[in-house]
């Protein structure tokens, strides 16, 4: 029953998967991150608000989040195959996997940031922290 085929393939399959989760992680991060703090920092009570901006990535985000994976996984063929150079395997599928996981990583970068206490941020302010810190701090008390 487990013979040398049989592991070799579970082995390649256990490495392509973990390939693809950590690649994807990796980049999901690195373009989910910045589009977090740039839709904290654009809301309406953020430190630098900013509706045009905010709405493209809102909708950016959110028209993304909704499409299911199979789905984008197709739509994104021509950008996969632009990109890595054929349109399957392992290295073909993270395309896909980052371009779906960004938004849900900017989603749960910017509820955090939006999360802050006001305290932590007046103890920021008291430390030395620039003047962007304490216009914040002045919205809020409004």
């Amino acid at each position: 029953m487990w013979d040398k085929e049989i592991i070799t393939m579970l082995l390649e399959g256990m490495a392509d998967t973990l390939y693809m989760t950590l690649m994807s992680t990796l980049f999901g991060y690195v373009l989910g991150l910045p589009m977090g703090i740039v839709l904290a920092v654009t809301d309406k009570e953020g430190i630098r608000p900013n509706g045009l901006i905010y709405k493209i990535l809102d909708f950016i985000a959110n028209l993304i989040r909704s499409i299911p994976f199979l789905i984008l996984l197709i739509l994104v063929i021509p950008v996969t195959k632009a990109i890595v150079g054929k349109s399957y395997g392992p290295g073909a599928t993270v395309v896909p996997l980052v371009i779906a996981a960004a938004p849900f990583i900017a989603r749960m970068v910017e509820s955090s940031l939006k999360e802050v206490d006001d305290g932590v941020v007046e103890a920021a302010m008291s430390m030395g922290a620039g003047m962007l810190l304490s216009k914040k701090m002045d919205k809020r008390r409004a």
